[in-house]
């Protein structure tokens, strides 16, 4: 294919993932990206498909009988390629097996039938995506294309192909005027995203000529002349053709298509089919964007309701606990109360026995009076002691009205104390709510610091590792160093001795020192001299061979 090879491109692409021999990104993303759209204008892309699916066919497709031809799976099998998901291994989507066989019925002048794809949905409520040879075998046993014959569906799948696969927006038959001897003939014209191609017929095998759509082109309609109607030209940088369509509406069809053309080049846009597929691919991850939003604020809002609920179980409780305390109190207190009031009423029982007994004892001595006279004076003295008695009950009488109104009095001191605890019993309560609020806020701030510090801790961990690393690449490169000063200096001593740098020092000869480039006295006569012969010979040789 001519393409060099970028093995910086394959690590970036694959560089997050260590688990699988591909990554999420896929090995067909690659393909597409670094491979195919580098080719030239001239390769053949879906003899290059072919092989693929050549290789790949027989070992997936050996054991099934299905009611389309080979060359008609192949086409499904690129359009599968073409609408599946750009992630490994590639599969296709629920939407976009719906937008193939919605085009599929179109093609076939088919309507769409909805409780088809109803039960076609509920087949795959188990799973949401296809892999190629499931969409071929559904294809190709014709689950949507029952009462249909084969040729029907075959023309479907082609035109499908054709659009989707080849690019081909639109193709027809139009009468195109000669360059040269300016005059008409029939061609039938394939019009993709950056030319329209015209042929001798519509199977596509003799090729007449190939019209270069650029930003810088234009078409626009023509009056009727020389006997053709319906006529518009198609203006080039170097050239125009002028064609005439069948009548207006495939006119006004063909310029208009042509224009989209035109506007997709200028914008830079790629075809309409490929730009419809990323966009529904947009809107799919938008979608699962949405939704794993919707997922977390779901998880959110869980946990915050939880913790409402539990903050409302722990009051609950505080405010049963409140409860049984202060019934029990009550309960005391009642308890209190009665014992008190039958200790009273004990009491009075207990002075009306002794009120009797006396009236008893008075009416008694009323009675001994008249019958012993002799002792009044008795009588008198105990007449006197029994006002005692009388001024003594009497007094006992105001005590006791005393006591009972130091009771009232203490019971009400009582109640106000009891309101006044209920008060600070309250104030205490929301003492010990704003207490625990603080203490949770506290809480979440320890963990916050907890968390801070574990970060800077696996940071510093980082950085002595990166500063272990770089000790060690240090060491090493030192090692290399000290090795290559010893065999620097090694070398450096076997040429100093191949020189004669390094020898015994004899007596000098007592003429005068030559002085050569390599010092004073660095060679003797007879080494100059035998060096001199030995260049000689050289320079000798060197000549003769380049005679």
């Amino acid at each position: 294919m001519r393409i060099p090879h970028d093995p910086v491109a394959l690590e970036e692409h694959f560089k997050d993932d260590s688990n699988g021999p591909v990554s999420d990104h896929g090995f067909m993303v690659y393909l597409s990206r670094f491979i195919l759209d580098k080719l030239r204008v001239d390769f053949d892309v879906l003899e290059f498909i072919r092989m693929c699916w050549t290789l790949c066919c027989k070992k997936n497709m050996c054991n099934k009988q299905l009611l389309i031809t080979d060359d008609d799976a192949f086409k499904v099998w690129c359009i599968f390629n073409f609408l599946s998901e750009d992630k490994y291994p590639l599969v296709i989507v629920t939407e976009e097996i719906e937008y193939f066989l919605r085009k599929l019925m179109e093609t076939m002048g088919s309507e769409w039938c909805e409780e088809k794809v109803a039960d076609y949905r509920l087949q795959l409520n188990t799973k949401s995506c296809l892999t190629a040879w499931e969409l071929v075998e559904m294809v190709g046993m014709g689950y949507f294309s029952k009462g249909m014959n084969h040729q029907t569906l075959s023309l479907g799948i082609d035109e499908v192909f054709q659009e989707l696969i080849l690019d081909m927006l639109k193709q027809g038959y139009m009468m195109k005027k000669g360059q040269r001897r300016k005059n008409w003939n029939e061609r039938w014209f394939v019009l993709r995203p950056n030319s329209l191609s015209y042929y001798d017929s519509e199977d596509l095998v003799e090729k007449k000529g190939n019209i270069i759509l650029d930003q810088n082109c234009f078409v626009e309609s023509l009056p009727d002349k020389d006997g053709k109607k319906c006529l518009f030209i198609i203006k080039c940088s170097n050239r125009s053709f002028e064609v005439s369509a069948s009548d207006k509406k495939k006119k006004q069809e063909w310029i208009q298509v042509i224009q989209t053309c035109i506007q997709l080049i200028r914008s830079g846009l790629p075809s309409p089919h490929r730009e419809a597929r990323q966009r529904r691919r947009e809107l799919r991850r938008q979608q699962l964007a949405e939704e794993v939003d919707l997922v977390e604020k779901m998880k959110q809002l869980q946990v915050a309701n939880e913790h409402k609920q539990r903050q409302l179980e722990a009051m609950r409780e505080k405010i049963k606990d409140a409860a049984a305390k202060a019934a029990l109190e009550e309960d005391t207190r009642m308890k209190t109360q009665s014992d008190l009031q039958d200790r009273y009423r004990l009491d009075l029982e207990r002075e009306k026995m002794v009120r009797q007994q006396m009236e008893e004892q008075v009416a008694q001595k009323s009675s001994e009076l008249e019958q012993y006279l002799q002792r009044v004076r008795e009588l008198e003295d105990m007449y006197h002691r029994l006002e005692d008695a009388l001024e003594d009950e009497r007094q006992a009488k105001q005590d006791e009205e005393a006591m009972r109104k130091l009771q009232s009095r203490l019971l009400e001191e009582e109640a106000a104390k009891r309101a006044e605890l209920e008060l600070i019993h309250l104030r205490q309560q929301g003492a010990l709510s704003r207490t625990e609020a603080e203490k949770q806020v506290l809480v979440s701030e320890r963990l916050a610091k907890e968390r801070e510090l574990q970060v800077a801790v696996l940071q510093l961990e980082t950085l002595e590792k990166e500063r272990q690393g770089a000790l060690e690449q240090y060491e090493e490169v030192s090692r290399n160093l000290r090795r290559a000063a010893n065999k620097t200096k090694t070398w450096k001593d076997k040429v100093a001795k191949h020189e004669g740098l390094v020898r015994l020092i004899q007596p000098g000869h007592k003429g005068p020192q030559r002085i050569t480039n390599w010092g004073p006295a660095s060679f003797t006569d007879a080494e100059l001299e035998m060096r001199k012969k030995s260049w000689q010979e050289r320079k000798m040789n060197s000549h003769q061979d380049k005679c």
